[in-house]
């Protein structure tokens, strides 16, 4: 089953990185196409496989998929690798769900990890800095 969802994302990594600047993502993919793919990302990033955690939870940003804030927030509070949660936080920041914000905001105060709540309070900053201009 991994394998197989590793393989999944491996062709959709390498479709989506050898037409990414041909086209907007949605022209790419069908609406069906586009919500087993986020399934597939959503399985992803739960994953015993770091990279593969990773790499679905940074793509699920960049789509900005909003069925993924619930997911991603998971990731953001329970990953074990600092980076991991720092991927999360980009990915809530990149979607801008309230929800998914508030956790990244909540994080930047109560992360363990120092380097964690640096990363997002910029992105929190960021978010912020985009709504006042």
């Amino acid at each position: 089953m991994t394998k197989k969802i590793l393989l999944i994302l491996t062709l959709s990594a390498i479709l989506l990185s050898s037409n990414i600047f041909a086209a907007k993502l949605p022209t790419m993919l069908t609406k069906m196409e586009l919500e087993k793919f986020e399934q597939n990302l959503l399985e992803g990033i739960k994953s015993d496989n770091y990279g593969l955690r990773a790499s679905a939870t940074y793509i699920l940003g960049e789509l900005r998929s909003d069925k993924s804030v619930i997911a991603l927030m998971g990731v953001l509070h329970n990953e074990k690798e600092e980076g991991g949660r720092i991927v999360a936080a980009l990915a809530l920041y990149k979607i801008g769900d309230a929800r998914g914000l508030y956790a990244v905001k909540q994080a930047a105060k109560f992360d363990d990890s120092e380097r964690v709540r640096r990363q997002c309070e910029k992105f929190y900053f960021e978010h912020l800095m985009e709504n006042n201009s």
